[in-house]
Formats: structure tokens, C-alpha cells, sequence
């Protein structure tokens, strides 16, 4: 693969992430120093998506502290079985904050045992539903061994949105597809022993497809197991169209439109 470091004079990237995490407390030594040079490598907008009631006020912070920052506010399932009081009310008033352009991180998780209740992150995932629905905003979906429970709700409740660090299979992306959902890749199809998520890669058609770091999370080859950041979508990027057989230029300007139409942001 070619480096995809910019040397100097060459153009920048045209970069929407679609879900990074910035309030993350990985990045509290260096936060305002990274979001302030972004830009300048090829940043043009971020989505800022909450994981529970306090990562979704500091999502809205950071989005009325950066232009090109938006925010998603959500309570994630592994935050489900923490939740006080009024939390949906709290929610809906964040959601109502301006930027926020989505309900997420929300979702599925039945990977850890510890974990909330299936039972009570499913009631949490369709009162987060009904409110995206309500307040017609798209959703931010997480589904982590959870595939068949969360395509029920989908199919109950017919959202817009994105399933996030897509792990399903292609005939579950063409079901989605079918939904009218788009399908968010990142640093995973650079692993190598990424053989799903590229063949999706290879399948999804190109109008239904966002670029995502998850940020700190996930960070692609040659950077696994550090923390990442929007910059390095690039090694994404160039793994995807190479796979699909395409300009890489021309996968960020169709992504980047894919996500400005799905969370109705206007692109510079």
C-alpha cells in the first residue's frame, strides 16, 4: 500500500469522519492542540457521537467549539445499566442543542456477560428509536453480537442512520441496504485477517457507504493498537479503494457527500 502520509504540496484529503470519539479521556493531555490541526490535514467535518448522558454534553461542547465539529447524543448499551432517572428527558434536550445532527451511539452489545441485561438494553435501544424518530434525526447504531435483535428493531421502527463499524455480513448489509441504511467502515478492513469486512467493502454500493475512525478505537494498520485519530482515515481509505478498484480521491468526495446527505450537514 502506498504511504498515505501527505508530503508537502501535495493535495489534502477531503476527510468526513463519521464517528470518532473526541471526548474521550485519551485525548485530555492533547485535545485542543489535535482538534486545532485537524483541519489542516484534510479534516473537513467530524461527527462527535456520545456514548452515555456525560460523553453526549461533552459532544455537544465540542461541537459548539468547532466548526467543523457535529455532534451525535446517545446512550451507548454498555451505558445502559447506569442510567438515573429522566435520563430519555436529559436526552432529548441535548438532542435539541444545536449541531446535533444524530441519535447514537445506540444499540446492541452482547459480548460481555457483565454487561446491561439484554432485556434492558433493548428497552433503552427503542426509547432511543422512537426519539430519533420523533425528532427526525437519523441514528448512530452499534451491534455487537446482537445482529438478529437489532434488525428487529430496525425493521420496527425504519429509521435513517448508520451501522457503525458494520461486522455483519453481506447478506445482512443488503437487508439494511433495503432499509434505506448506510453501512460506516473503518481501520478494521486494514487488518490482516479482515476477510468480512472486505468483502462488504467490495459489495457495498458506493451512495450508502461513510469512512470512520472510531477514534480513539480502532486504529488502522500501521497504527493498531495506538490511539487514533481522523488523520489517519487516510490508511482506511486507501485500503477500501483499493479494494473496490477506485480513486481514492474520489471515494472521500462520495463519502463525504454520503454523510453530509445522511446527517444533513452542508459540505464546504
Amino acid at each position: 500500500m502506498e504511504n498515505a502520509e501527505q508530503t508537502q504540496g501535495a493535495a489534502l484529503p477531503y476527510i468526513f469522519d463519521s464517528h470518532a470519539h473526541y471526548d474521550d479521556p485519551s485525548f485530555d493531555g492533547d485535545r485542543a492542540q489535535l482538534l486545532e490541526e485537524l483541519p489542516g490535514k484534510g479534516v473537513v467535518h467530524v461527527l462527535n457521537v456520545g456514548a452515555d448522558l456525560a460523553g453526549s454534553v461533552a459532544a455537544v461542547e465540542l461541537a459548539a467549539r468547532y466548526g467543523y465539529i457535529h455532534a451525535a447524543v446517545g446512550v451507548h448499551p454498555e451505558s445502559a445499566g447506569a442510567l438515573p432517572g429522566g435520563w430519555l428527558d436529559q436526552l432529548e434536550a441535548l438532542a435539541r442543542s444545536p449541531k446535533v445532527q444524530a441519535i447514537g451511539e445506540i444499540g446492541l452489545d452482547y459480548h460481555y456477560d457483565d454487561g446491561a441485561p439484554r432485556d434492558l438494553q433493548q428497552q433503552v435501544f427503542e426509547s432511543q428509536l422512537q426519539l430519533a424518530n420523533q425528532l427526525n434525526l437519523p441514528v448512530v447504531i452499534h451491534s455487537r453480537e446482537a445482529h438478529g435483535d437489532t434488525m428487529a428493531l430496525l425493521r420496527k421502527y425504519r429509521p435513517q442512520g448508520v451501522m457503525h463499524c458494520y461486522s455483519g455480513s453481506v447478506e445482512m448489509m443488503r437487508d439494511l441496504m433495503d432499509m434505506g441504511m448506510y453501512i460506516g467502515l473503518g481501520g478494521v478492513v486494514t487488518f490482516k485477517n479482515a476477510r468480512v469486512p472486505v468483502e462488504v467493502a467490495a459489495a457495498v454500493p458506493l451512495d450508502r457507504l461513510l469512512l470512520e475512525t472510531d477514534a480513539p478505537y480502532m486504529a488502522p494498520v500501521p497504527f493498531r493498537g495506538k490511539r487514533c485519530d481522523s488523520a489517519m482515515i487516510c490508511y482506511t481509505a486507501q485500503r477500501i479503494a483499493q479494494i473496490r478498484e477506485m480513486d481514492v480521491a474520489a471515494l472521500y468526495r462520495a463519502t463525504a457527500h454520503n454523510a453530509a446527505r445522511l446527517f444533513h450537514i452542508a459540505l464546504a
